[in-house]
């Protein structure tokens, strides 16, 4: 992805790739469940989030499956990707510690 910064859904459509290449419905269902229920992806947006990380080449296609006449595309994570998540997880992580420190600062100087 591009030096801006990455969505949430984007976020957990990616983690939800890191163990296993998915279809659309079986992101959908562990980007919810990673989120604790706050990230519910409607299948637009899914498709919507996962043509943008596949023109970033951040997820690609592994493979296409006929199940119950329906046809189910699975996608996995990239090394790109891989790297993209890796760095957005490191720069959130940095920004909470900077809020919990400040946070720490104001209790602990006793303001409300």
């Amino acid at each position: 992805m591009s030096p801006r910064t990455m969505t949430e859904p984007a976020f957990f459509v990616l983690t939800a790739l890191v163990d296993e290449p998915r279809h659309g419905y079986g992101i959908a269902r562990e980007v919810e469940k990673l989120s604790d229920g706050r990230v519910q992806l409607k299948i637009g947006t899914l498709y919507g989030v996962l043509d943008r990380l596949a023109a970033d080449e951040l997820v690609a296609p592994d493979r296409e499956e006929v199940q119950q006449g329906r046809l189910r595309r699975y996608y996995r994570l990239t090394d790109s990707g891989a790297r993209a998540l890796e760095a957005e997880a490191v720069r959130l992580a940095a920004n909470a510690r900077s809020a919990s420190e400040r946070l720490r600062a104001r209790h602990a100087g006793g303001m409300a």
